[in-house]
């Protein structure tokens, strides 16, 4: 293997040549002139040239081309050095839309029991009472951040636990974080209490911390009754402040769980302008087809965003003592994309209770994605459901897709097909921000032993 090479200065200019980039990652305008391979992995052979920390050229490479296909590295003088990748593949930085920074890293003093998603709550609860101070909150969510970054996410959006006193001390830290990331990470909160919380002065009250820290309005929707009243009085909130919205629907493998169908409707009732996305959706993979058509129709016309999480949600769901799980756990991700529906994929909670596992690795996050709901066969446009269609979930629109202008946030895998990039880790994998490598080294866990292990 060679080496990332120490000459590569982003300020000055170098090429990376013999890359490869997936066709949706890639500007459509550069990948239009490579033949569509639909039963293939669709790959496009490239050229790439950085200077400044910019993306400043993409030439196609044709079979044969010994040199360069870069005019930029050639007419240089002195000539730019250049990286041979050998068809290793290139994808743009991850964006990680849903996850739970705030019960990250503390499955060591407080596991889930059983595995249940009942005994999540529990836990979590009795966690967040006697350990969640300020101190506790900030380094196991920089831990988190610290991981994301070495996998190559430069985006990422948490929901914070916001019940009772928790909600001033949460989001204090967060943006606290925040502005110690900003030069590395673009980070979005979202608050996250039960739906009819807002219906309290106290939830009036959230909402205003959430608009004063330029946060999005959040909610656990469960089959309520009068889930419509909650529904009307979260959208008024966040219309009135300007807010947009991300909820947490049915997490669950109980057919008559359709708070998804009720937000859309809500949607339209309302007219709501901003952008409302919603996670996990797994009841829908286990209700009826004239009830999933029914969704998917309100949910199109609404243009509400869909995240599923599959790695928490087959952990999660259908599990039973002493039973196999019968089903997968997450949503009905193909017949959502069918439906042109915007779906993506993120990481969800990581080594907590609800989630024993995880590192906030993208890739970590598509291969699993791709083995759990056969997102291959073809792969199609899957890889933009960790980068372009999140990005734009999140009002970033300018991230996620590799085209001349853009800043040169890449992530470099030496895998090349992705039955190479799928079956190892890639753990030699070169992360650049502003086209400069940065250490991948991730953080070691004992770092958080005196906050896991308290009285050891």
């Amino acid at each position: 293997m060679e080496p990332w090479h120490p000459a590569c200065n982003p300020d000055r200019g170098y090429g990376i040549r013999r890359a490869q980039i997936h066709r949706s990652l890639l500007d459509p305008a550069v990948a239009a002139q490579w033949p569509t391979q639909p039963q293939g992995d669709d790959l496009v052979p490239v050229d790439l040239a950085v200077r400044s920390g910019v993306i400043t050229q993409i030439e196609i490479r044709r079979a044969g081309e010994p040199e360069p296909a870069l005019g930029e590295l050639r007419d240089d003088t002195p000539p730019w050095p250049t990286v041979d990748w050998d068809r290793g593949q290139i994808w743009p930085c991850f964006v990680d839309i849903h996850t739970h920074l705030d019960k990250g890293h503390s499955w060591e003093r407080s596991p889930n029991p059983d595995g249940s998603f009942q005994g999540a709550l529990a836990a979590v609860a009795r966690d967040a009472q006697h350990h969640w101070s300020q101190g506790d909150l900030y380094a196991r969510m920089d831990f988190g951040l610290r991981c994301s970054y070495s996998h190559g996410s430069q985006a990422l959006r948490t929901h914070l636990d916001c019940g009772g006193a928790l909600a001033p001390k949460v989001w204090e830290v967060f943006q606290q974080l925040r502005r110690d990331w900003s030069d590395r990470l673009i980070l979005q909160g979202v608050s996250l209490v039960p739906g009819d919380y807002y219906l309290t002065p106290e939830g009036v009250a959230l909402a205003d911390r959430v608009a004063a820290a330029g946060g999005l309005l959040g909610a656990v929707l469960f089959n309520h009754p009068a889930l419509d009243q909650h529904l009307d009085r979260i959208l008024a909130l966040a219309q009135e402040r300007g807010l947009d919205l991300d909820f947490h629907t049915d997490e669950s493998g109980n057919p008559d769980d359709r708070a998804l169908h009720r937000v859309a409707l809500a949607q339209q009732r309302h007219q709501f302008p901003g952008q409302i996305t919603c996670g996990h959706c797994c009841s829908l993979s286990v209700q009826p087809p004239a009830i999933v058509a029914e969704t998917l129709e309100a949910v199109a016309i609404a243009a509400l965003g869909v995240v599923s999480l599959p790695l928490c949600n087959l952990y999660l769901q259908d599990r039973q003592p002493q039973r196999t799980p019968r089903w997968r756990g997450v949503t009905a991700l193909q017949e959502l994309r069918s439906a042109g529906i915007a779906v993506a994929l993120a990481s969800d909670n990581c080594r907590d209770p609800f989630y024993g596992f995880g590192d906030h690795d993208g890739l970590e996050v598509f291969r699993e994605s791709v083995r759990i709901a056969h997102l291959d066969r073809p792969y199609g446009d899957w890889t933009q459901a960790l980068t372009i269609t999140p990005a734009q979930m999140m009002g970033l629109p300018h991230l996620g897709q590799i085209r001349v202008g853009a800043t040169a946030d890449l992530v470099l895998f030496r895998g090349r097909g992705f039955s190479e990039l799928l079956s190892r880790p890639q753990g030699d994998r070169v992360v650049l921000r502003r086209g400069r490598a940065i250490d991948t080294t991730l953080p070691d866990y004992r770092e958080l032993d005196p906050w896991v292990y308290p009285s050891g």
